[in-house]
This record gives C-alpha cells, structure tokens and sequence, in this order.
C-alpha cells in the first residue's frame, strides 16, 4: 500500500501539479485508472521530448511502451535505462523507473477500466507519433507547420479530445449519477472539453514550440496573412498573426461553451466531479484572457501563464461557486464576455491595418 500511494500520491502529484489538482478531489474509485493512465501518459510523452536520444530511437521506445500499455509483453525496463539518465527533473527519472510498477497496476485493474486505460493510451501515443513524424526538426533551423485547421482539430483531439472520452465513459461506469446522461452526446461533449484546455496549450506554447521546431499555426491560415511559419520566429512576424491569434481564441471560445455545458450538466451532488471540471476550465479561460491581452503573445518570452496567486484565486472561489449553476455559469460567462470584447478588440485593429 506504502509504494501504490507513493506511485498515485507523491509522484503524481510531483510530474503534474495541475491535472493533480482535480485528480485529487475525485471519488478514490476514479483516482486509480485517471491517474495510472495520466502516468504512463506522460511517461509516453518524456521519451519523445528527449531530444539527446536520436528521433529513430525515440520513436522505437515510444511502441515499446505502446506495446506495453496496450498488454503486450514487452521489455519497458530498456525504456528507463535508455531516456531516466538524460532527465533533468528527478521525478521524471523516477517516473520512467517505476512505468514497470504502472503497467503492473493497469493490468490489474477492473476490466472496463483496464480496456478504457488501454484504448485512450493507444491514442495519446499515436497523437505523440504523429508529433514525431509530422516535425521532423529539433530547432527552429527544421520548422516545420500543420497544414489546415482541421489537422490542427485532429491533432487536438488525438493528445487531448480523447481523454475526455475516457473521463466520460469512466465516470458513467462509477458514478450512478449520472445514468440520466445520453452517452454518445456527453462522450462528443467531453471531446470538446479535451480540444478547450489543448488549444489553449498550443496558443500559450507558441514560442517555445517555434523553438523546436513545431508550429501548430496552419500554414494555410498564416498564408491568408500573407506569412509564412518562419516569419513567427521574429517578434514583428508574430504581432502580424494576431488575427489568427484571434480566430483561433475563437474556436478555442466555442470549445470551452461545450465544456461548461458538461459541467454545468454534471449533478449538483457530484461536486468533486464538478470542481474537477469547473478548476482547469476557470485557469484556461484566465489563460485566454492574458493571451487575448498580451500586446505580442506570440513572441512572449515567458510564455504567457496564469501566476499561482491567481490560481489560488480561482480554486477558492470554485469552491464556493459550484453548487450553483447560475453562479458558476454566471462567472464563466463573463470571462467569456471579456476574452470576446479583446478578440474583438484585435478583429479591429486588424480591420484598422488594412484600411487604406
């Protein structure tokens, strides 16, 4: 029992401060399969990004741990020796030591729950492969952009759209609650939720994915502006994207509608399930709401975040808030109002550039 709570509780908690936030106040039944998936996840997701293992063999230990956590027997402790040394963090080197210990858990785990942490592994990995062969650079020197707005929704759906699947199937399964919900309807509207908190990650990670190499802006759209992805990589190129910045805050907008519908839907009874829900979307939209504000966000170094004092803010408030649908929905509305008033605000100035 010593070494499961170390593995869910300190651990966890070290490689994912936020997703750790909403785990935490879950039911116990929903924190074994949420958090072993979210582990193994993110493990996935260290062997990509470490960039000192040549791409090839990144890409060669990222379907061993595939493998693995699909039930295949397969040698993980390779993956460990091979990426654990060239963590700069201790607790991702300990992660990727004790993805044995994980994937032990995972198979013992109540069939629906192990087949639903399979299935939604299977797809955050092929999202973390797609990465891989989609960028084939390292540096700003091999950037390269998604093409269209709808790789840039499949891509969304792949490293994020699908845990809302997951969340929702999971919850149906342990909360009886929630049997007055319509499954298919809340399964797309929880893929919705996952697309919410992705865009907005790709929209504050801008510079640093220039960086490497990676532009999730589609090239097609930065074109219409008459740019190209290099052209992000200087600070007058990047403020000449703020109106894609404002067109994709928008959809960003209509994601987290969805979102808050879900919540909002969850019964009021449910209130761990609701405050999990309600406290990444209050920090996404305050995170919208400092892009949106951000003379040059595109270009801001640091990237743009919501300071922890705020948080703080948030997750207190909440937690008042959420028994009431009309006051959460109340306070979600009005930011959504004032991230609208600032993409307005860029439409505008845009609109003001291009006058003669």
């Amino acid at each position: 029992m010593e070494r499961r709570d170390e593995l869910l509780g300190d651990l966890l908690r070290r490689v994912s401060r936020s997703f750790y936030l909403s785990l935490a106040i879950l039911p116990r039944s929903l924190r074994e399969p949420l958090g072993l998936a979210y582990l193994l996840a993110r493990a996935a997701d260290t062997i990509a990004d470490t960039r000192v293992i040549a791409r090839a063999e990144r890409i060669r230990h990222l379907n061993v741990l595939r493998r693995a956590c699909a039930g295949e027997v397969e040698d993980v402790g390779a993956i460990a020796r091979a990426a654990a040394p060239h963590q700069a963090h201790a607790a991702e080197r300990t992660l990727l030591e004790r993805v044995d210990d994980a994937l032990a858990r995972v198979a013992r785990l109540p069939a629906p729950d192990r087949a639903g942490v399979r299935r939604v592994l299977t797809t955050l990995t092929d999202g973390m492969l797609f990465d891989l062969a989609r960028f084939p650079g390292e540096d700003a020197a091999g950037l390269t952009a998604l093409d269209t707005l709808d790789e840039l929704d499949g891509y969304t759906y792949l490293v994020a759209g699908c845990v809302g699947e997951f969340w929702t199937d999971l919850h149906l399964a342990h909360r009886p609650r929630l049997r007055g919900w319509e499954p298919s309807v809340m399964r797309a509207t929880g893929v919705r939720f996952g697309k919410a908190l992705q865009m907005t990650n790709v929209l504050r990670d801008v510079p640093a994915d220039l960086a490497h190499g990676r532009c999730y802006l589609p090239a097609r759209e930065l074109a219409t502006l008459g740019l190209t992805p290099p052209d992000l990589l200087g600070a007058a190129g990047a403020a000449r994207a703020r109106p894609l910045l404002g067109r994709l805050l928008a959809v960003a907008l209509e994601h987290y509608d969805a979102a808050w519908r879900y919540t909002l839907a969850i019964p009021r009874r449910e209130w761990r399930m609701r405050l999990a829900c309600a406290w990444p979307l209050l920090i996404g939209q305050a995170t919208l709401e400092a892009l949106a504000a951000h003379p040059n966000p595109l270009a801001a170094a640091p990237p743009v975040k919501v300071e922890r004092s705020d948080v703080h803010v948030i997750l207190a408030g909440s937690t008042l808030r959420v028994w009431s649908n009309r006051v959460l929905g109340a306070e979600a509305a009005r930011r959504r109002a004032r991230i609208s008033a600032r993409i307005e605000n860029l439409a505008c100035a845009a609109r003001a550039r291009r006058a003669p």
